[in-house]
Protein backbone atom coordinates (compact mmCIF):
# COMPACT_ATOMS: atom_id res chain seq x y z
CA UNK A 1 0.00 0.00 0.00
CA UNK A 2 1.73 3.15 -1.26
CA UNK A 3 0.14 6.58 -0.85
CA UNK A 4 0.71 10.31 -0.55
CA UNK A 5 -0.61 11.74 2.75
CA UNK A 6 -1.59 15.09 1.19
CA UNK A 7 -3.42 13.42 -1.70
CA UNK A 8 -5.17 11.07 0.75
CA UNK A 9 -6.39 14.05 2.83
CA UNK A 10 -7.89 15.66 -0.28
CA UNK A 11 -9.48 12.35 -1.32
CA UNK A 12 -11.01 11.90 2.14
CA UNK A 13 -12.42 15.44 2.16
CA UNK A 14 -14.08 15.04 -1.23
CA UNK A 15 -15.53 11.62 -0.36
CA UNK A 16 -16.88 12.99 2.93
CA UNK A 17 -18.52 15.97 1.21
CA UNK A 18 -20.38 13.74 -1.26
CA UNK A 19 -21.09 10.86 1.14
CA UNK A 20 -24.42 12.17 2.44
CA UNK A 21 -25.74 13.33 -0.94
CA UNK A 22 -28.73 11.11 -1.87
CA UNK A 23 -27.87 8.97 -4.89
CA UNK A 24 -24.10 9.48 -4.61
CA UNK A 25 -21.87 6.59 -3.55
CA UNK A 26 -18.88 7.00 -1.25
CA UNK A 27 -17.34 3.88 -2.77
CA UNK A 28 -17.75 5.28 -6.28
CA UNK A 29 -16.16 8.57 -5.28
CA UNK A 30 -13.26 6.74 -3.58
CA UNK A 31 -12.79 4.70 -6.77
CA UNK A 32 -13.09 7.84 -8.91
CA UNK A 33 -10.36 9.56 -6.87
CA UNK A 34 -8.05 6.53 -6.79
CA UNK A 35 -8.32 5.84 -3.05
CA UNK A 36 -10.44 2.70 -3.24
CA UNK A 37 -7.83 -0.06 -3.34
CA UNK A 38 -5.75 1.56 -0.60
CA UNK A 39 -8.85 1.78 1.61
CA UNK A 40 -9.58 -1.91 1.11
CA UNK A 41 -5.97 -2.87 1.84
CA UNK A 42 -5.71 -0.59 4.88
CA UNK A 43 -8.75 -2.16 6.54
CA UNK A 44 -8.21 -5.80 5.53
CA UNK A 45 -4.48 -5.80 6.42
CA UNK A 46 -4.82 -3.61 9.54
CA UNK A 47 -3.26 -6.13 11.92
CA UNK A 48 -0.49 -7.08 9.47
CA UNK A 49 0.59 -3.48 8.82
CA UNK A 50 -0.93 -1.47 11.71
CA UNK A 51 1.30 1.63 11.50
CA UNK A 52 0.83 2.22 7.78
CA UNK A 53 -2.89 1.40 7.98
CA UNK A 54 -3.47 3.81 10.89
CA UNK A 55 -1.67 6.66 9.09
CA UNK A 56 -3.64 6.10 5.89
CA UNK A 57 -7.02 5.66 7.59
CA UNK A 58 -6.48 8.75 9.80
CA UNK A 59 -5.40 10.84 6.79
CA UNK A 60 -8.54 9.72 4.95
CA UNK A 61 -11.17 9.46 7.70
CA UNK A 62 -10.58 12.74 9.59
CA UNK A 63 -11.02 14.96 6.49
CA UNK A 64 -13.94 12.77 5.39
CA UNK A 65 -15.69 13.35 8.72
CA UNK A 66 -14.92 17.08 8.49
CA UNK A 67 -16.37 17.15 4.97
CA UNK A 68 -19.55 15.39 6.15
CA UNK A 69 -20.07 17.73 9.11
CA UNK A 70 -18.99 21.06 7.61
CA UNK A 71 -19.56 20.90 3.86
CA UNK A 72 -22.25 18.28 3.10
CA UNK A 73 -25.13 20.66 3.88
CA UNK A 74 -23.84 23.52 1.66
CA UNK A 75 -23.43 20.96 -1.14
CA UNK A 76 -26.99 19.72 -0.59
CA UNK A 77 -28.17 23.35 -0.78
CA UNK A 78 -26.34 23.78 -4.10
CA UNK A 79 -27.96 20.61 -5.44
CA UNK A 80 -31.36 21.86 -4.26
CA UNK A 81 -30.91 25.13 -6.16
CA UNK A 82 -29.08 23.80 -9.23
CA UNK A 83 -30.03 20.13 -9.36
CA UNK A 84 -29.42 19.29 -13.01
CA UNK A 85 -26.07 21.14 -13.44
CA UNK A 86 -24.69 19.64 -10.19
CA UNK A 87 -25.86 16.12 -11.08
CA UNK A 88 -24.26 16.42 -14.52
CA UNK A 89 -21.01 17.46 -12.82
CA UNK A 90 -21.16 14.31 -10.66
CA UNK A 91 -22.05 12.15 -13.67
CA UNK A 92 -19.05 13.53 -15.56
CA UNK A 93 -16.79 12.82 -12.59
CA UNK A 94 -18.01 9.23 -12.36
CA UNK A 95 -17.67 8.75 -16.13
CA UNK A 96 -14.10 10.09 -15.94
CA UNK A 97 -13.10 7.14 -13.73
CA UNK A 98 -14.39 4.47 -16.13
CA UNK A 99 -11.26 4.31 -18.39
CA UNK A 100 -9.01 3.65 -15.36
CA UNK A 101 -11.24 0.88 -14.00
CA UNK A 102 -11.59 -0.67 -17.46
CA UNK A 103 -7.79 -0.77 -17.63
CA UNK A 104 -7.67 -2.68 -14.32
CA UNK A 105 -9.94 -5.37 -15.81
CA UNK A 106 -7.19 -6.17 -18.36
CA UNK A 107 -9.62 -7.34 -21.03
CA UNK A 108 -7.86 -9.43 -23.65
CA UNK A 109 -10.98 -10.08 -25.71
CA UNK A 110 -14.70 -9.44 -25.40
CA UNK A 111 -16.73 -12.56 -24.58
CA UNK A 112 -20.00 -13.48 -22.88
CA UNK A 113 -18.38 -13.35 -19.41
CA UNK A 114 -17.41 -9.70 -19.95
CA UNK A 115 -21.02 -8.68 -20.65
CA UNK A 116 -22.44 -10.98 -17.94
CA UNK A 117 -20.31 -9.57 -15.11
CA UNK A 118 -20.88 -6.01 -16.32
CA UNK A 119 -24.65 -6.60 -16.45
CA UNK A 120 -24.64 -8.11 -12.93
CA UNK A 121 -23.04 -4.95 -11.51
CA UNK A 122 -25.43 -2.62 -13.36
CA UNK A 123 -28.46 -4.70 -12.33
CA UNK A 124 -27.54 -4.76 -8.62
CA UNK A 125 -27.14 -0.96 -8.40
CA UNK A 126 -30.36 -0.23 -10.31
CA UNK A 127 -32.26 -2.85 -8.27
CA UNK A 128 -31.04 -1.33 -4.98
CA UNK A 129 -32.02 2.12 -6.24
CA UNK A 130 -35.59 0.92 -6.82
CA UNK A 131 -36.22 -0.55 -3.36
CA UNK A 132 -39.10 1.42 -1.76
CA UNK A 133 -37.90 3.96 0.80
CA UNK A 134 -38.79 3.41 4.45
CA UNK A 135 -39.06 -0.35 3.85
CA UNK A 136 -37.65 -1.30 7.25
CA UNK A 137 -39.56 1.25 9.30
CA UNK A 138 -36.53 2.06 11.48
CA UNK A 139 -37.85 5.44 12.61
CA UNK A 140 -40.93 3.97 14.29
CA UNK A 141 -39.04 1.51 16.49
CA UNK A 142 -37.99 2.13 20.09
CA UNK A 143 -35.92 0.44 22.79
CA UNK A 144 -33.91 -2.69 21.96
CA UNK A 145 -35.55 -3.03 18.53
CA UNK A 146 -34.29 0.45 17.64
CA UNK A 147 -30.69 -0.46 18.59
CA UNK A 148 -30.88 -3.73 16.64
CA UNK A 149 -32.21 -2.02 13.49
CA UNK A 150 -29.45 0.62 13.78
CA UNK A 151 -26.74 -2.07 14.05
CA UNK A 152 -28.23 -3.82 11.01
CA UNK A 153 -28.38 -0.41 9.37
CA UNK A 154 -24.68 0.06 10.13
CA UNK A 155 -23.84 -3.24 8.43
CA UNK A 156 -25.89 -2.21 5.38
CA UNK A 157 -24.18 1.20 5.42
CA UNK A 158 -20.84 -0.66 5.40
CA UNK A 159 -21.92 -2.43 2.20
CA UNK A 160 -22.76 0.94 0.66
CA UNK A 161 -19.48 2.44 1.90
CA UNK A 162 -17.34 -0.36 0.51
CA UNK A 163 -19.12 -1.16 -2.75
CA UNK A 164 -19.04 1.54 -5.45
CA UNK A 165 -22.35 2.63 -6.93
CA UNK A 166 -24.47 2.14 -3.80
CA UNK A 167 -25.44 5.33 -1.98
CA UNK A 168 -24.95 5.44 1.80
CA UNK A 169 -27.58 8.13 2.18
CA UNK A 170 -30.10 6.17 0.11
CA UNK A 171 -29.56 3.05 2.22
CA UNK A 172 -30.25 5.15 5.32
CA UNK A 173 -33.43 6.45 3.66
CA UNK A 174 -34.53 2.85 2.99
CA UNK A 175 -34.25 2.09 6.70
CA UNK A 176 -35.85 5.36 7.84
CA UNK A 177 -32.53 6.26 9.47
CA UNK A 178 -31.49 9.19 7.25
CA UNK A 179 -33.07 12.04 9.24
CA UNK A 180 -32.09 10.79 12.74
CA UNK A 181 -28.54 10.12 11.49
CA UNK A 182 -28.25 13.61 9.98
CA UNK A 183 -29.61 15.15 13.21
CA UNK A 184 -27.13 13.18 15.32
CA UNK A 185 -24.27 14.16 12.99
CA UNK A 186 -25.20 17.84 13.14
CA UNK A 187 -25.20 17.68 16.97
CA UNK A 188 -22.12 15.39 17.06
CA UNK A 189 -24.22 13.06 19.25
CA UNK A 190 -21.83 10.08 19.44
CA UNK A 191 -24.09 8.11 21.84
CA UNK A 192 -27.01 8.21 19.39
CA UNK A 193 -24.70 7.18 16.54
CA UNK A 194 -22.96 4.35 18.46
CA UNK A 195 -25.20 1.41 17.33
CA UNK A 196 -24.84 2.54 13.70
CA UNK A 197 -21.07 2.90 14.14
CA UNK A 198 -20.75 -0.59 15.70
CA UNK A 199 -22.69 -2.18 12.84
CA UNK A 200 -20.66 -0.21 10.31
CA UNK A 201 -17.32 -1.34 11.77
CA UNK A 202 -18.42 -5.01 11.83
CA UNK A 203 -19.65 -4.78 8.25
CA UNK A 204 -16.54 -3.04 6.94
CA UNK A 205 -14.19 -5.63 8.48
CA UNK A 206 -16.13 -8.51 6.93
CA UNK A 207 -16.76 -6.97 3.50
CA UNK A 208 -13.25 -5.58 2.93
CA UNK A 209 -11.70 -8.98 3.66
CA UNK A 210 -14.02 -10.64 1.17
CA UNK A 211 -13.47 -7.93 -1.43
CA UNK A 212 -9.67 -8.05 -1.12
CA UNK A 213 -9.79 -11.83 -1.59
CA UNK A 214 -11.85 -11.50 -4.78
CA UNK A 215 -9.69 -8.65 -6.08
CA UNK A 216 -6.61 -10.87 -5.71
CA UNK A 217 -8.09 -14.16 -6.86
CA UNK A 218 -10.89 -13.13 -9.26
CA UNK A 219 -9.77 -9.73 -10.58
CA UNK A 220 -11.50 -10.04 -13.98
CA UNK A 221 -14.96 -10.72 -12.54
CA UNK A 222 -14.52 -8.41 -9.52
CA UNK A 223 -13.42 -5.32 -11.45
CA UNK A 224 -16.04 -5.87 -14.15
CA UNK A 225 -18.82 -6.05 -11.54
CA UNK A 226 -17.38 -2.91 -9.89
CA UNK A 227 -17.35 -1.24 -13.33
CA UNK A 228 -21.00 -2.27 -13.65
CA UNK A 229 -21.70 -0.70 -10.25
CA UNK A 230 -20.19 2.57 -11.42
CA UNK A 231 -22.01 2.60 -14.78
CA UNK A 232 -25.22 1.81 -12.91
CA UNK A 233 -24.58 4.64 -10.47
CA UNK A 234 -24.54 7.11 -13.37
CA UNK A 235 -28.04 5.92 -14.26
CA UNK A 236 -29.30 6.26 -10.68
CA UNK A 237 -28.24 9.92 -10.39
CA UNK A 238 -29.41 10.89 -13.92
CA UNK A 239 -31.67 13.92 -13.29
CA UNK A 240 -33.33 13.94 -16.72
CA UNK A 241 -32.66 15.88 -19.92
CA UNK A 242 -31.88 19.55 -19.18
CA UNK A 243 -33.87 22.38 -20.72
CA UNK A 244 -32.45 24.26 -23.70
CA UNK A 245 -31.26 27.05 -21.37
CA UNK A 246 -29.49 24.64 -19.02
CA UNK A 247 -28.05 22.37 -21.72
CA UNK A 248 -24.77 24.28 -22.34
CA UNK A 249 -24.05 24.57 -18.60
CA UNK A 250 -24.85 20.90 -17.95
CA UNK A 251 -22.72 19.80 -20.91
CA UNK A 252 -19.81 21.98 -19.78
CA UNK A 253 -20.02 20.69 -16.20
CA UNK A 254 -20.22 17.08 -17.37
CA UNK A 255 -17.15 17.59 -19.55
CA UNK A 256 -15.35 19.44 -16.74
CA UNK A 257 -16.08 16.65 -14.24
CA UNK A 258 -14.88 14.03 -16.73
CA UNK A 259 -11.64 15.85 -17.57
CA UNK A 260 -10.76 16.62 -13.94
CA UNK A 261 -11.27 13.05 -12.70
CA UNK A 262 -9.63 11.50 -15.76
CA UNK A 263 -6.59 13.74 -15.23
CA UNK A 264 -6.51 12.90 -11.50
CA UNK A 265 -6.70 9.17 -12.26
CA UNK A 266 -3.77 9.47 -14.68
CA UNK A 267 -1.83 11.38 -12.05
CA UNK A 268 -2.65 8.69 -9.49
CA UNK A 269 -1.38 6.03 -11.90
CA UNK A 270 1.85 7.97 -12.42
CA UNK A 271 2.28 8.41 -8.64
CA UNK A 272 1.76 4.68 -8.01
CA UNK A 273 4.25 3.80 -10.77
CA UNK A 274 6.83 6.24 -9.34
CA UNK A 275 6.42 4.80 -5.83
CA UNK A 276 6.72 1.25 -7.19
CA UNK A 277 9.98 2.16 -8.99
CA UNK A 278 11.32 3.85 -5.86
CA UNK A 279 10.48 0.78 -3.79
CA UNK A 280 12.23 -1.55 -6.26
CA UNK A 281 15.58 0.25 -5.83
Amino acid sequence: MEFSVLLTIVQGLVVGVTLMVPGMSGGTMAMVLGAYENLIKAVSSFFRHPKKSVIFLAAFAVPALAGMVLLAQPLLDLISRFEKPMMYLFMGAVAGSIPLIYKKVQVKRLNWKFFLYLAIGIFIVIAVGNIPSGLFGGNGLTGLASYVIQIIGGIIVAVALVLPGISVSYMLVLMDLYEPTMRALSRMDVIALMPLIIGCILGIILITRLLEYFMKNRPFATYLIILGFIIGSVATVFPGVPSAGQLPVCAALFAGGFVIIYALSRKEEALEAAMARKKSF
